[in-house]
């Protein structure tokens, strides 16, 4: 197929954006990107889609994602983050049914699908939640899924002597770290390697040091990936200081964490010692800030993060922290919180959040020669987005700005991944969306009142 007459931004090394572009894809592959009159000319008897003067960006890469958690999108709003966890979204993720999971991990992935992300990487899976649902659903949607799968062997968070789990959200060290093994051996590369499994392990100390070297030996052993969420809180901070007489990093690099097959989430409360420590060991950082704000975890410090050096991408997180998968609004959000916090309105332009968001989040999940820019002999992921129809995207002298600035994932039109058509025309291909919403409102509904939960207003309702 030849895709014809749109403004191709490449993302290549050059960051060249393409007027009057066309990109040819043979099977799952990019061949050629370049005018739409020299390919046309050259490859006369290719069928063409037009794109109508549209905007072309490569897939967005979201990496940190909570598939489980769609179905719990607005539960425990306005709490602060450690009471927000034991209190409502571990007690509800406690009780939820694989086959909840499996309705939840499909809602998540139509909402990624239909506002651009075409890659992500799930955080943390946990074994209740049946890991052959959620890789099934990755399967079917066409989405590229890197699913971490939890590891932990401590019911408890940010400190041994509070905040104890969910009893149904516990597993011990057989359980998630031998079942990484086992969903690796089963589902690593397959939906034409579509499907990538990762380890997920929980924030300290959630999961124990021995385990933690276990874990990061296995991954050098089996070149298995590993994310892990480190100083999203300040009780993250002081448990490594007062457990460990480290910081967040120097901890990450005493169990082995440290290296670029490793995503941070968050990375907070970090010192000084730490920007150091992560540029010169090529670990990668997924920033969050939408999730971050409302949880009023604090603001990361990317610019010092990207000016050290670090490979900083972009991540949603779930339902109840973010509400919302939507990674071109979550690129809005990551341009700006920098600036009022710094008062430079210089700091993170826009060309830097489409980085995060396509070829350093790539890079971060290992993909980088393969997704995150629009070149030949890359896999053809990529998204059409309308600006000339909407009124909040018009005019748009700059398709970078009218981005990160102007749209939403409503603007999003086509997603082509793997060189399918996954979405056309704002409508999913792969999937029924109105029956996954149909059976993500009846799940929802039911694990709710399993779960003895009543989200409501706090406003008399009459």
């Amino acid at each position: 197929m030849l895709y014809i007459n749109g403004t191709i931004v490449t993302m290549n090394k050059k960051r060249e954006i393409v007027k009057d572009g066309a990109i040819l894809v043979e099977g799952s592959r990019i061949r050629k990107v370049g005018k739409t009159t020299d390919l046309v000319a050259s490859h006369p008897k290719e069928p063409t889609y037009d794109l109508e003067n549209k905007v072309v960006i490569p897939g967005l890469v979201d990496t940190h994602v909570h598939l489980a958690q769609a179905l719990l999108r607005g539960s425990g709003d306005d709490c602060e983050l450690i009471q927000w966890l034991c209190q409502t979204v571990w007690v509800l993720q406690g009780q939820m049914t694989a086959e909840e999971a499996y309705g939840s991990a499909r809602l998540c992935i139509a909402e990624m699908l239909k506002s651009g992300t075409t890659c992500f990487l799930e955080a943390m899976c946990a074994d209740r939640y049946g890991f052959d649902g959620i890789a099934k659903a990755v399967e079917e949607s066409g989405i590229r899924g890197c699913l971490g799968k939890i590891v932990m062997d401590v019911g408890k968070y940010a400190s041994q002597n509070a905040w104890s789990m969910h009893p149904g959200l516990v597993e011990t060290r057989e359980q998630s770290l031998l079942g990484v093994l086992e969903m690796h051996d089963k589902w690593h590369g397959k939906a034409d390697n579509r499907i990538h499994v990762w380890f997920g392990a929980r924030t300290p100390p959630g999961i124990s040091v021995d385990l933690l070297k276990e874990m990061t030996q296995l991954s050098r052993e089996h070149d298995i990936r590993i994310t892990m969420h480190c100083a999203e809180v300040e009780a993250d901070k002081v448990h490594y200081r007062e457990n460990h007489d480290m910081t967040a990093g120097e901890f990450c690099q005493h169990v082995g964490l440290l290296g670029d097959k490793t995503v941070l989430v968050h990375m907070i409360w970090l010192d000084d010692p730490d920007f150091k420590l992560l540029a010169e060991t090529g670990t990668h950082v997924s920033h969050n800030p939408s999730s971050n704000s409302k949880l009023a975890s604090g603001v990361a410090p990317i610019p010092r993060l990207l000016e050290a050096g670090v490979n900083v991408s972009l991540g949603c997180d779930g339902g109840p922290s973010n509400n919302n998968y939507d990674m071109i609004m979550e690129m809005k959000l990551a341009a700006l919180i920098h600036k009022a916090v710094s008062c430079n309105p210089v700091t993170m332009p826009a060309e830097t959040i489409l980085e995060m968001a396509t070829i350093n989040g790539a890079k971060a999940v290992g993909l980088e020669h393969e997704i995150g820019s629009l070149e030949a002999n890359k896999k053809a992921d990529f998204v059409v987005l309308d600006f000339e129809s909407k009124l909040h995207t018009t005019p748009s002298p700059n398709p970078i700005s009218t981005l990160v600035y102007c749209a939403t994932g409503g603007e999003v039109e086509t997603v082509v991944i793997d060189g399918r058509l996954v979405v056309e025309r704002g409508e999913l291909l792969t999937m029924d969306e109105e029956e996954i919403k149909r059976e993500a409102r009846r799940h929802a509904d039911n694990l709710y009142e399993r779960a003895g939960f009543r989200g409501k207003p706090k406003w008399p309702i009459v």
